[in-house]
Parts: C-alpha cells; sequence; structure tokens
C-alpha cells in the first residue's frame, strides 16, 4: 500500500482546510512534509476565491509534536544536512508569513518544537482544553534558528520564547492562554466547531479587507517610517465594489455579499 499524502487540501467554498496528514506518528514534521506545506500554502495564496485557510493535525490526539527525530540520521546528522533541512522549513515559514489570506491554527493534542512554529505563523490558534504547548529543544542539543524564532518573538515577545527555550517547559492551554501563545481555548469536543464558525465569520467579510489588514499588520512589524503611497494605500477600500456593497447592506440592514472586487 502506498503511503497516504502527508499533506491533505480539503475545500469547502471559500474555507480551505490544510491538514498534516501522519497520524500514525501524530503529524510529525519530515523535511517532505515542510516542503509540501510550503507549496501547498503558495498555491492557495495566489487563490483569490480562497478566504481563510485552516491548519490543522489529522486526527485529534495532536497538531504535531514537531520535527520527526527518525528523520534525523538521514536528514539531519550534520551541519550540511541540517542546512538544507533548515532551508525548506524557513522557506515555508516565509511563505506562510506572507500568505495573504488569513490563517487559522485548529489545535487538539500536542503543539511542541516544530509544530509550534506552524501554529505561530497563523493570525489565530484555537486549542483545546487538553492542549500542550513548547520547544523543549534544548534537552536535544538544537537551536531554533533565526528564521524559526522570529515568528515566537513576534506572537509572543524575547522573555516569553526564551522562557520556552531555556526551560524547555510545556505549558498547558491556560497557560498558553494567558502567554498570547493562543488565541481561543475551548473544551476539546469544540475545537473544530469553534475554528470553522472562525473560518467562517472571517470568509464573510470583505477579502480584499482581510487582505489589507493582514499586509497592514505585517509591514507595522517594519521600523522603516511609512511612506506616501504606503499611506494612501488605506483608502483604496473606498473605490472597491466591496465597499459600496457593503455600505449598502448597512443602510438596508440586510447582510452583505462581498466578491472581492
Amino acid at each position: 500500500m502506498s503511503e497516504p499524502d502527508p499533506i491533505l487540501v480539503e475545500r469547502d467554498g471559500p474555507v480551505v482546510t490544510v491538514v498534516l496528514n501522519r497520524p500514525s506518528k501524530l503529524n510529525a514534521l519530515t523535511k517532505a512534509m515542510w516542503r509540501q506545506l510550503g507549496m501547498a500554502i503558495n498555491a492557495l495564496s495566489a487563490d483569490d476565491d480562497v478566504r481563510c485557510i485552516v491548519v490543522r493535525g489529522a486526527g485529534e490526539r495532536a497538531f504535531s509534536p514537531g520535527n520527526d527525530i527518525g528523520e534525523f540520521a538521514t536528514e539531519r546528522a550534520n551541519k550540511a544536512q541540517a542546512i538544507a533541512y533548515g532551508a525548506a522549513m524557513h522557506e515555508t515559514a516565509r511563505t506562510m508569513a506572507s500568505c495573504r489570506h488569513p490563517l487559522v491554527a485548529q489545535i487538539h493534542g500536542v503543539c511542541i518544537g516544530g509544530g509550534l512554529e506552524i501554529a505561530s505563523l497563523c493570525d489565530l490558534r484555537i486549542c483545546g482544553t487538553s492542549s500542550r504547548f513548547g520547544a523543549p529543544i534544548k534537552n536535544l542539543g538544537l537551536v531554533m534558528a533565526y528564521a524559526e524564532m522570529a515568528p515566537l518573538i513576534a506572537l509572543v515577545g524575547r522573555a516569553v520564547t526564551l522562557e520556552l527555550l531555556l526551560e524547555g517547559r510545556i505549558l498547558d492551554a491556560t497557560e498558553a492562554l494567558a502567554k498570547g501563545l493562543v488565541t481561543r481555548v475551548m473544551p476539546d469536543g469544540e475545537v473544530a466547531a469553534e475554528a470553522r464558525a472562525t473560518a467562517q465569520r472571517i470568509a464573510e467579510g470583505a477579502p480584499l479587507v482581510a487582505r489589507w489588514h493582514k499586509k497592514f499588520a505585517r509591514r507595522l512589524e517594519d521600523s522603516r517610517p511609512l511612506t506616501a503611497a504606503e499611506q494612501d494605500e488605506c483608502f483604496d477600500c473606498f473605490d472597491t465594489e466591496d465597499f459600496r456593497s457593503g455600505y449598502a447592506a448597512f443602510l438596508a440592514k440586510t447582510k452583505p455579499e462581498f466578491r472581492g472586487r
């Protein structure tokens, strides 16, 4: 029997779910999975029919425990191999960070190491009460590279990132919420429904606006002064069909139908 596709893409109208699909290994990540995840997100980012992407692990035991240690002997046994492996990871991280559409992480169970890195690259993270988070890579003698650390620092700051890396402690969902690692904690049986409802709320909004908001938020992480053209772009929405539709629907007290134009 052939191995199942380690990355699944499931479409439901404007909402697309990307699944880390190695349930027998709790969705532990391989170099091939990193590459395929990046290719999937890149293709979806270019698709104007997409309005929200949900990222999840297969099953409800784990989002992902991180990179598959069993692959280290063949893919990360020395510095040269690790550089090649890191290149795959970092290219996917860049792709996720620049994705035009909102990304929602649907987190069941453990979300550790590389799994936490993927979740941190999403815009919203919804987990269950039994979810666990951490990056205990110090116990493997491994460093979290700049490209891997940057999304965590952007999400929770230097102090919390170093707490995770220096102590290697595993956080429960309550502490993860308090530290800003997750957006929302739900009862375990309600995580999927809440992730779906979240994605639907996003998809019902004006898609051009969602893309602009993501673009502006990324730009504000850059310390360079905004240019006149960038300031001007904030008002482009007033010339869109979606603005006219949304404005008219508000006055008529009806639900707007946005078309991304």
